[in-house]
């Protein structure tokens, strides 16, 4: 069972009032051979206890919690650790997968023997209402991933058994984007499925809503993930990472605008 299982690592930071969405759309998935590991990082809610509520009447869903705070990354990390399955997928507390999500995917790997995968998804709101969809590419390859982060973590999988275990780079923000890097600098592209199979929830004050902080992040993770000098990682962003990120935003934008008049 382990060889097909899929680990879905999960963070909990004061989400009460969008977990159980979050753990229902996992539960509706057409592929049955996962687990999901949440931990907990120090929650002053009662989304914990919730996440209990559900883990007594399934065994799939694990709730782990952190001594102190630590940020997404350190979390993640837990979770990975404590995982079991040959597959690791990612899906926050306050997001959402299609039904079919997980299926998908694994079709996907099969087919192609890609290492890592991901996909279209939808955009919304706290009250789930769809605001707009961004469109995935059929494929990433390494260099593109390096210039921007061009991948929904919420819709990426990859695979331990031909990757290994990856953990995120320890920065408060943007871990995602490294672990990105880390893993397609092993398997050199990424394959997606163009459909949305999932749906990200865009909330005021999350850890990702202030763009502009970012940017000292941004230049981080040139400068420890992937080695660069300082002076190096500045300019990369300047000349390299803005221009595809603004470019990414008016596509998406267009996409969006597209959408919503369909």
């Amino acid at each position: 069972m382990t060889d097909g299982l899929v680990s879905i690592i999960t963070t909990l930071y004061n989400s009460e009032s969008f977990i159980a969405k979050t753990i229902e759309s996992v539960q509706a998935q057409t592929y049955t051979n996962w687990e999901m590991v949440i931990t907990d990082d120090c929650s002053s809610d009662n989304g914990p206890e919730l996440v209990l509520q559900y883990a007594s009447k399934d065994p799939r869903i694990k709730l782990l919690r952190l001594d102190r705070n630590g940020g997404p990354g350190v979390a993640r990390n837990n979770s990975i650790l404590h995982s079991e399955g040959r597959y690791i997928a990612f899906l926050d507390s306050d997001d959402m997968w299609m039904p079919d999500k997980l299926e998908k995917q694994l079709s996907l790997m099969n087919k192609t023997g890609c290492g890592m995968v991901f996909s279209s998804y939808y955009t919304c709101d706290e009250n789930n209402t769809i605001t707009g969809m961004v469109k995935c590419r059929r494929r990433i390859p390494y260099w593109r991933i390096v210039c921007d982060n061009a991948i929904g973590f919420l819709t990426m999988m990859y695979d331990t058994k031909l990757i290994g275990k990856e953990l995120l780079p320890v920065i408060r923000k943007r871990q995602d984007w490294g672990l990105n890097i880390k893993i397609l600098r092993k398997c050199r592209f990424a394959c997606g499925v163009q459909e949305p199979l999932a749906m990200y929830c865009i909330r005021q004050g999350s850890v990702s809503s202030g763009k502009f902080s970012l940017i000292k992040y941004n230049v981080a993770i040139y400068h420890e993930v992937l080695g660069y000098s300082k002076f190096r990682s500045v300019i990369t962003f300047l000349f390299v990472f803005l221009p595809f990120y603004f470019g990414k935003k008016l596509l998406n934008c267009f996409e969006t605008l597209f959408y919503k008049q369909g």
